[in-house]
């Protein structure tokens, strides 16, 4: 009996490092790990000793005689993975963490997200590094809190990780503190031997089309902000009396927001999204959600698995018409000839079978448009039509890229999310490279330019490292790449001693009006989210303005 890896995969690969026969991967050492979309099991060589499925924090493995029917297909998408990826070895061995000189060592995280945790947890190993971590919100965790898909709870599983290495009794909480309003730059990198920015990329990349900005015409990250209940998002308006939305994008965010809108609204009221969007979402008119991918399928940059799954969503057909499956050339040949990568020859192969289903009268739609791209939103004080362009392959370029044709169409909709990517922007008194959106570093140590000088004691670490590119499993190798050169700095005496202690940053921050939340008001504020979820028969109710995150961690209210 072999055991397989499902859907929920988050690529964090604790259960790299427990397999005995090194029948997973890829390994955090070998280059596709960077691109991957999940983890496979070579199903010949793993021998069912379940220390997998043990470590797997999302419950995302499983053995093979105990797979759901929606999860059999990944029999096969692990199987592939192996045609074309040859591994040999064994257990991947344990890395050592260099010596510390003796004394105590402090440094602060500025951001609470999984990159934030992943380099925490490998600071912590250290009892005598003090880690501080900071966050504006009252809440920890970043986009798993406020980023994935509701209806997708068990990635949400990674949550366990993080709050173990918050229970070390060297690690602290300063959530609901703004590092630049309630304590400055300057103050914070006084008072720490090494300072990490993990702060994500906070925006949208824009569309840069005529009509971009008119009403009904929103960046997808607000709407999933919005119905993950992120607290600046707890008044957003969306209008959803359309029939149809439009989502410019195919990405896994295109697909979540794509799923949230044609879900049955009782079905997404057994998970934890927002009330306020649950409450909208049960008056919206939207049946039909069209997802436009500017290139072809074979370039699409959602994961196969959350393609798959949009099949198991019940009442919504996917449609595709066949007609739109064009490859590029290269693609192509590589396709009849069996030397296509096994993960784009899945994206094809589940396209084609997606385009033969039948439909069914009454369903919700999500329709996917390959090789189109928006060139203008049209309407009077709100969007009523996105105006697209039919794209061709371009030739004679080494990537596969596309230019726009001479077809022209119009697409009629009253709603367009625009779900191309995030986007980094300026950290106050940190280099930023506006160009990339990050700031320049080398090996997580930031930089003044992008081949400059190191700052000393200056750190960064996932999206705002690196760009808005990979998930949770590259955010762990990346926490870890930037905790590595903390500890090293700190291991060869590189990093200067603190100016000041950090036993006043608590009074600082207090003075100026953070109300802080430390470790204990985050443990009541989770509790009573999953008091009021297990009386409502949901993963939790989550709060959605500060004033609720500050009442349910015991303050008093703001007179």
């Amino acid at each position: 009996m072999a055991h397989v890896i499902t859907r929920p995969c988050c690529n964090d690969a604790s259960c790299v490092a427990v397999c005995p026969v090194n029948c997973i991967h890829p390994t955090q050492d070998e280059p596709e790990f960077l691109t991957a979309e999940m983890l496979y099991i070579d199903p010949e060589t793993c021998i069912d000793c379940g220390a997998c499925i043990d470590e797997c924090p999302v419950e995302a493995i499983l053995p093979d005689d105990q797979l759901e029917a929606r999860d059999e297909p990944y029999l096969q998408i692990n199987a592939d993975y192996y045609k074309d990826h040859d591994v040999e070895g064994g257990l991947v061995p344990p890395k050592k963490l260099p010596q510390l000189p003796d004394g105590e060592f402090h440094v602060a995280i500025i951001g609470a997200g999984p990159a934030a945790f992943y380099a925490a947890e490998e600071l912590v190993r250290k009892p005598q590094v003090k880690v501080d971590m900071f966050d504006r919100l009252p809440t920890p965790y970043g986009l798993v809190r406020a980023g994935v898909a509701p209806d997708h709870a068990s990635t949400k599983g990674v949550e366990k990780t993080f709050a173990a290495t918050a229970a070390k009794k060297n690690f602290q909480y300063f959530l609901n503190v703004e590092v630049g309003k309630h304590i400055s730059h300057d103050e914070i990198m006084d008072r720490y031997h090494a300072v990490v920015y993990a702060v994500g990329a906070a925006t949208d990349k824009r569309l840069g089309i005529e009509g971009e900005d008119l009403p009904g015409s929103i960046p997808a990250t607000e709407f999933v902000a919005w119905y993950n209940g992120h607290p600046d998002y707890a008044e957003f308006d969306v209008d959803l009396s359309t029939e149809r939305a439009v989502v410019v994008g195919n990405g896994n965010v295109a697909l979540d927001v794509a799923r949230i809108l044609v879900t049955d609204p009782e079905d997404l009221a057994t998970t934890d999204i927002a009330d306020h969007a649950l409450a909208q979402l049960r008056e919206s008119k939207v049946r039909e959600v069209v997802l436009l991918g500017r290139r072809g399928v074979a370039q699409a940059a959602y994961t196969n698995s959350e393609f798959l799954a949009l099949g198991e969503v019940d009442g919504v057909d996917v449609v595709i018409d066949p007609a739109e499956l064009v490859l590029d050339p290269a693609t192509e040949a590589a396709l009849d000839d069996d030397t296509l990568d096994s993960t784009i020859a899945t994206k094809i192969r589940l396209a084609r079978e997606f385009s033969e289903r039948p439909t069914t009268d009454g369903n919700r739609r999500i329709v996917f448009r390959f090789l189109v791209s928006p060139v203008e939103a049209i309407g009077e004080g709100q969007v009523q039509r996105l105006v697209c362009v039919r794209n061709t392959y371009a030739p004679g370029t080494g990537r596969v890229a596309v230019t726009p044709g001479d077809e022209r169409f119009e697409i009629e909709t009253g709603l367009v999310l625009r779900a191309i990517g995030y986007r980094g922007v300026p950290v106050l008194d940190l280099p930023f490279d506006e160009v990339k959106g990050i700031v320049p570093s080398t090996g997580g140590r930031v930089q003044v330019s992008g081949d400059g000088d190191v700052v000393p004691g200056l750190y960064v670490t996932g999206w705002i490292k690196r760009g808005a590119t990979g998930g949770i499993g590259m955010n762990r190798m990346d926490g870890q790449e930037t905790a590595d050169a903390v500890l090293k700095d700190l291991a060869d005496g590189s990093l200067a001693a603190p100016e000041a202690a950090r036993d006043d940053i608590a009074e600082i921050v207090s003075t100026r009006g953070a109300r802080r939340v430390d470790l204990s008001g985050w443990k009541a504020i989770d509790a009573a989210e999953k008091s009021a979820g297990k009386s409502a028969g949901r993963r939790r109710v989550k709060f959605a303005t500060v004033t609720e995150f500050e009442t349910a961690a015991g303050m008093e209210p703001v007179q």
